[in-house]
């Protein structure tokens, strides 16, 4: 195969320049009449590195006073000369809410939403050799016409992501086709025998006249060796885009198999004029068909997969949304450690580079916009819901890891305006996408009303044990039946359910705690969960079950638990420091790695001359030590081993529980004092 080095595919050398600009930045937290200025004296503001956030802090503190206003950024910016002649796009992966942006005091436009990547082409404005001074206003305050209008979570205002400028030859894959890659992957009538492959690919003409181009998709397996050629032709004229397109048949392809086997393929397109390369970009390819029954639930690649995992906000202690590639690492650890098998991405686009973990390690996505709660009945919002729906798609489209796109969470009108909304928000994701499933996240209006009927398949929202107007953990079942039994042809799943938990707050036997009040015990969040999970595993069709949430994160209106500004219902800890007791309780359930784990571990003092101990494992017998003292073994049908009156003396104790299946043994040790 041509381009081809020995077994493998050589990747040609770079055709577009791709310039970091993290640091030398400098901002103000408040307006600054005349910044966008090149001349402006910024020699006042302080110096930072992108990604920065201006809620790092009072963001996460409670009170409900968070800075929600204008944020100022400039900065010089050097052109190599070899730009000369060159399309020149400032891209920007996040900024929260709205980013007005100068190049040498020259206005290059508006970007309106906080979660996704735009670009701005500043070609014109920029001068090559030379320095210049791209200035950048953006302001987290509430607006009417961008989604979310509010929602229960910080809205970390600043440059939070990355910011790069782009370089590219005249001719190149389309760079303003919102901000995606230009390139499109459609996989059909895939089976472990033969797929079908379609490569749609947009070519933009920035010369002066029309150009005949050559497109060459060149699939290459995990190993890097070529598997599958699609050239296409065509001619773009001045100035336009054109879409070629390219299919081809891939016999028995290697199936992108969750975290089973999370086979990746790699497309490299290449556009040349003439013999000349001028463009080329590398993006994933997976092979995987996948379904979901009413009665069945979820099916991947043909066989039944229960769909369990949790929630994932981006934010983080101290630092907010303005994080990279080690804290999505370290979050992605922590959700493989727990066993789970999918992430919804809540609740709004999140970083390229989580959705490239996911690829790489088999985690199903749910990705979805930010329409939260409320609209508003205009034109206006109703573009931007569907400009953030549009970019979501396409600047992913070619992540074989995400299966679904949400439209929404929790409208809480099942009026007109709204359903509207969401009947074309639907009708969107089938127009742009329609390999995939559109669903929404039901709550807090009827659950068989208006608003779960448009989106392809649905999750509900449920806080059984937790919020009065739910119920409690007992009642989940009977209420999923019930649903399930009133609309048998939907299918249906639960994309929240959880409790808060505060790792300082501890009870025995603790009553149902008041969630917008203190204490939250850790021990109460163990047995909703417990209940719930118990509950969820014999009911497969439910398609997903989803904990809500991975991690704390940060809600600066809230003043519950133990930490002011805190939502406390993550399985970890907001800084990652810390695994809740229910993380080993799903570890238990979902992982094959021995899990022993004795509950309550951070409860000490202690009170009482006896305690239950209970521990979390997957064992089939556990045995507890206290004081160097047998308590006897236990088993637990229900991953649960728990043994009742055990002494403790006063001062410290020593327990350990040692697990046992077959050969292998696994402990764990805690230090309980009595007072």
């Amino acid at each position: 195969m041509a381009g081809a080095g020995g077994a493998g595919y050589v990747p040609p050398p770079s055709a577009r320049q791709e310039i970091a600009l993290a640091s030398g930045w400098r901002f103000q937290r408040s307006d600054a009449s005349g910044a966008n200025a090149t001349a402006f004296d910024d020699s006042a503001w302080s110096a930072v590195t992108v990604p920065h956030t201006w809620n790092a802090t009072d963001g996460q503190d409670g009170g409900n006073n968070y800075y929600r206003g204008i944020g100022w950024y400039r900065r010089h910016v050097a052109v190599p000369a070899d730009a000369a002649g060159k399309r020149l796009y400032l891209e920007f992966d996040g900024a929260n809410i709205v980013a007005d942006v100068w190049v040498n005091g020259t206005s290059m436009g508006q970007h309106r939403g906080g979660f996704s990547r735009f670009r701005f082409d500043v070609t014109s404005a920029i001068a090559v050799g030379a320095d210049n001074v791209v200035a950048v206003r953006v302001s987290n305050a509430a607006v009417n016409d961008v989604a979310p209008l509010d929602a229960d979570f910080t809205f970390f205002g600043g440059l939070y992501r990355d910011v790069r400028l782009l370089v590219t030859n005249r001719i190149h894959l389309d760079t303003m086709d919102y901000a995606s890659s230009g390139i499109y992957l459609d996989t059909t009538n895939v089976s472990a025998q033969s797929a079908s492959l379609r490569a749609r690919v947009r070519v933009r003409n920035d010369d002066a006249a029309a150009a005949s181009v050559a497109v060459r998709t060149v699939v290459v397996d995990g190993a890097g060796a070529p598997v599958l050629e699609l050239p296409a032709t065509g001619s773009v004229p001045s100035g336009m885009v054109s879409a070629l397109s390219a299919t081809a048949t891939l016999a028995n392809p290697h199936l992108w198999n969750g975290v089973a086997d999370p086979y990746v393929y790699k497309a490299y397109v290449e556009v040349r004029v003439g013999s000349e390369l001028v463009d080329w970009l590398a993006v994933p390819l997976g092979f995987r068909f996948y379904s979901v029954d009413p009665a069945q639930g979820f099916f991947l690649n043909g066989r039944y997969l229960d769909l369990h995992g949790v929630n994932r906000h981006q934010d983080r202690l101290n630092k907010g949304w303005a994080i990279g590639p080690a804290e999505h690492n370290e979050d992605m650890a922590l959700i493989r450690e727990l066993g789970a098998n999918v992430v919804r991405l809540s609740h709004y686009q999140q970083s390229g580079y989580f959705h490239d973990l996911a690829d790489n390690t088999g985690i199903i996505l749910w990705a979805e916009i930010p329409l939260v709660n409320s609209i508003t009945d205009s034109a206006a919002f109703r573009s931007n819901t569907s400009q953030q729906l549009t970019e979501l798609i396409r600047q992913n489209y070619n992540h074989p890891s995400i299966l679904f796109w949400g439209i929404g969470n929790e409208e809480r009108s099942d009026n007109t305006p709204t359903n509207n909304l969401l009947a074309s928000l639907a009708t969107l994701v089938e127009t742009e996408d329609p390999t995939r499933l559109s669903t929404y996240a039901q709550c807090c209006t009827s659950d068989t009303g208006g608003l779960p009927s448009h989106s392809d398949i649905v999750g509900y929202n449920t806080y059984y044990g937790w919020y009065d107007a739910f119920g409690t953990s007992e009642q989940f079942g009977a209420w999923a039946d019930n649903l399930h039994a009133q609309r048998p042809t939907w299918r249906i799943g639960i994309s929240e359910y959880g409790a808060g938990a505060g790792i300082t707050q501890h009870a025995d036997n603790p009553p149902q705690p008041d969630p917008y009040g203190t204490p939250h015990p850790e021990e109460w969040q163990n047995l909703v969960h417990e209940l719930h999970w118990k509950q969820m595993k014999t009911r497969p069709y439910l398609w997903s079950k989803l904990i809500w949430n991975m991690f704390d994160f940060a809600v600066d209106s809230r003043d519950e638990g133990d930490t002011p500004g805190r939502n406390d219902k993550g399985l970890v800890t907001y800084d990652r420091r810390t695994r809740k007791d229910a993380f080993f309780w799903y570890k238990a359930n979902w992982s094959d790695v021995p899990v022993v784990y004795i509950t309550s571990r951070r409860f000490t003092p202690r009170t009482t001359a006896t305690v239950t101990v209970k521990v979390y494992s997957n064992s089939d017998s556990v045995t507890l030590m206290v004081n160097g003292t047998s308590r006897g073994a236990a088993t637990g049908a229900e991953r649960i081993f728990t043994w009742t009156n055990v002494p403790l003396t006063v001062g410290a104790n020593t327990l350990q529980a040692t697990g046992t299946s077959g050969a292998t043994t696994a402990t764990d040790n805690v230090t309980w004092t009595r007072m």
